[in-house]
């Protein structure tokens, strides 16, 4: 037995390795989960705001830029920013340099949306994992595609996290009206 960096004591046996990984996991669902309630407070799903608060940090950026800085398939982050320019938070726009590159902008309303939000969960999670040395990176990528293969989860791409939150949230105060 060896105590683990809760205090807990996790056999060295292939379950209590199982374990340790699965209350891993559960943390990091907690804090998703936590952070899109707070972005639901403000309105928006956690992936809106996380995608608001990266224009804040970087105005001007392509569609593509956005998916790359938020480490999310461009057809995924598309989504998202579809509804954030449906609803007047973000604004596109020719570039001023180059008039076929088309550029995403927070709307004033944006601004005021996001002043007092909270940092987002995927913007801690980006920033842990490119913290982390380029080996550890390579290797826990590499075992999270194979859990991902064992778990049967391939094909199209993921969406961002927690992307459907606030609209289900929407639509269930909408139903207990």
């Amino acid at each position: 037995m060896y105590a683990n960096n809760m205090g807990s004591h996790v056999s060295d046996a292939p379950a209590g390795h199982t374990r340790q990984v699965l209350d891993s996991i559960r943390r990091i669902v907690q804090l998703l989960r936590e952070s899109s309630h707070e972005a639901g407070k403000h309105g928006l799903s956690g992936a809106q705001l996380f995608v608001l608060r990266t224009l804040a940090e970087s105005p001007g950026l392509s569609l593509n830029e956005l998916a790359e800085r938020t480490r999310t398939h461009q057809s995924s982050v598309s989504v998202v920013v579809a509804r954030l320019v449906e609803h007047g938070l973000v604004e596109r726009g020719k570039a001023a340099n180059d008039a076929r590159r088309m550029q995403l902008r927070l709307s004033p309303d944006g601004v005021n949306r996001i002043r007092s939000a909270p940092r987002t969960a995927q913007e801690r999670l980006v920033a842990a994992v490119d913290a982390l040395p380029q080996a550890a990176r390579a290797r826990l990528a590499s075992v999270l595609d194979t859990l991902v293969r064992e778990l049967d989860l391939g094909g199209a791409h993921p969406h961002m996290f927690f992307q459907e939150s606030a609209r289900r949230a929407q639509k269930a105060r909408l139903a207990d009206a």
